[in-house]
């Protein structure tokens, strides 16, 4: 492998997916819709031919998976995923199996075999946990009732890869029964002491890191954070799991610590990145001219399995009491076929139950529905919404959005001794305030004080949102340094216009600088030093005698 030819390759990728998909973006569409364009034009079959490296971009590109399954994690500590229940996850696993019979039976009558028919019901089972995940996470709509219900089917369905791609091997009559059950307790034996191994070091980085200054040593996070999502999706690959099971438990692990909003904050631009060149490669496995010279046929599969999979989820979260509205966002959002139809294809191929023909019809049809879930996941929300007013559904539409965290009224950035007071102030008069600093040790004094607060860099876009800044009415900005204080403030302006901006000002010469930047009160160190020293010095010379005055005055 010419690692200068591959490189050359990743820039041509990078380069046209930029391209195609900011021009989608500047017409309101989803990027990702560019990305996947771009694959198709410049790399694989039928295609221009002129990124020719396509299997190796593919391999470094399954990372971009297992990055945002990492940022997830993070985002869902082991407290927080409990608090899913078990409904998201026993969906997860009714969806697959009645997915499977539903479109073996379907394709039953069109396949010559059973065992191509329970092939193709197969790899059309699970969802598309890059593209889903990528716009529930853009739209903030991860903790709605819709969100967290396609978190715990995205989670199951990538547990269920494995056992998947036995029966794929089952099916093309490979290993005895015996041997199949060996390999499954096997791969459960594997999964358990991974959780188990991840669990360690990640308390033990953690330990390490909580010894040091993150303030003086950002470096070791970025550092930290590379490891932590990329060492956790080798290890459950060298396992032989989900790499992206894995980097989700890792990033699970750490969603507890102090420490994981800013993680999630230094590994995100990497998993931009990675997801890019994964959507470009996604896009590279498709056949243009395969598709639009057997354009009926997969039109026909794409309807069948997107209306099919939709009410798969629909009636199964119904089964499971979840209203009308929220089955059938749930049911729009995961009704696609997924990235891992590519892998389980490819082990059927392998297998010889999977004939060219049918790979070609599943991978075309992934691509497509690819294409159309950027449209469909999100008018999610809106579908659920008219499908219940159209049967209609009475009772209270909100009950299931009790458990969604209330956004923060008031940001305090930085917190030491004046920002502490500013906190304080706040939390007796009830208002619901966060607070964001970059020294651990202030963001667990918060903490401690009833105060919901986060690690992190307030001018950095991940932690900005997470924190749901833009959300805020106001924000206390006492951050010393003040070109840092001044990111803060122009952070605001940009992107929570509506929020009143109160800075402290460490020196009056920085007084403009923080008024053009938008700041609409500032509070000046060097003026109350001034106005406490002149009260100080009036109370003296009130206090001395006459007799001192007159000879203080001759």
């Amino acid at each position: 492998m010419d690692l200068w030819l591959v490189l050359r390759d990743v820039v041509v990728l990078l380069g046209g997916a930029l391209l195609v998909g900011g021009l989608f973006a500047r017409f309101g569409q989803s990027p990702i819709v560019g990305y996947l364009l771009a694959g198709m034009v410049l790399g694989g079959p039928g295609s221009f031919g002129v990124v020719a490296t396509e299997h190796e971009i593919e391999a470094v590109a399954e990372l971009g998976v297992a990055l945002l399954l990492f940022s997830l994690g993070l985002e869902f500590s082991v407290a927080r995923l409990r608090k899913l229940g078990p409904k998201p996850l026993l969906g997860g696993a009714l969806q697959v199996g009645l997915t499977i019979v539903v479109m073996a039976g379907a394709a039953w009558f069109f396949s010559p075999t059973v065992a191509g028919a329970i092939a193709f019901g197969v790899m059309v089972a699970p969802s598309s946990t890059a593209v889903v995940l990528r716009i529930l996470m853009e739209r903030s709509e991860i903790e709605a009732p819709h969100g967290r219900d396609s978190l715990g089917v995205l989670l199951t369905q990538d547990v269920a890869v494995v056992p998947l791609a036995l029966l794929m091997t089952v099916l093309g009559g490979g290993g005895s029964p015996g041997e199949i059950a060996a390999e499954v307790g096997r791969l459960v034996l594997v999964a358990a002491g991974l959780t188990v191994g991840l669990f360690l070091l990640t308390r033990a980085a953690v330990w390490a890191l909580g010894t040091l200054t993150l303030r003086r040593n950002r470096e070791l996070t970025v550092a930290f954070a590379a490891v932590a999502g990329l060492g956790s999706a080798w290890a459950a690959h060298a396992a032989g799991i989900s790499p992206a099971l894995g980097a989700f438990v890792a990033g699970m692990m750490l969603g507890s610590s102090e420490f994981a909003t800013q993680i999630r904050a230094d590994i995100s631009p990497l998993q931009v990145i990675l997801l890019t060149l994964f959507f470009g490669a996604a896009g590279m496995v498709a056949d243009p001219l395969w598709i639009i010279k057997n354009w009926y046929i997969v039109a026909a599969v794409l309807t069948a399995v997107t209306l099919g999979k939709l009410l798969v989820v629909w009636a199964v979260f119904r089964a499971l009491g979840r209203s009308r509205r929220s089955a059938a966002a749930t049911g729009l959002a995961l009704a696609q076929v997924g990235e891992f139809a590519f892998v389980l294809g490819s082990v059927g191929r392998e297998g010889g139950v999977v004939s060219e023909e049918l790979y070609s019809l599943v991978v075309s049809t992934a691509i497509a529905s690819f294409f159309l879930t950027a449209f469909l996941v999100p008018l999610a929300p809106r579908f659920g919404v008219a499908v219940s007013r159209l049967l209609g559904e009475a009772g209270p539409q909100m009950e299931e959005d009790s458990t969604v965290r209330l956004p923060p009224e008031v940001a305090v950035i930085g917190f030491g001794p004046a920002g502490r007071m500013a906190a304080e102030t706040l939390r007796d008069r009830g208002v619901r305030t966060i607070v964001v600093d970059m020294n651990p040790d202030a963001v667990r004094d918060a903490r401690r004080l009833g105060l919901q607060a986060d690690v992190g860099d307030a001018t950095r876009t991940e932690v900005f949102d997470h924190a749901r800044l833009r959300e805020c009415a106001a924000v206390v900005v006492t951050v010393p340094h003040p070109r840092a204080a001044l990111s803060v403030v122009e952070r605001f302006r940009a992107n929570a216009p509506q929020a009143h901006v109160i800075v402290r000002a460490r020196y009056e010469l920085n007084r403009d600088d923080f008024l053009k930047a938008g700041a609409d009160a500032i509070a000046g160190d060097e003026r109350a030093v001034g106005k406490r020293l002149a009260a100080y010095l009036r109370l003296w010379l009130n206090k001395r005698s006459p007799k001192q005055r007159n000879d203080a005055e001759s």
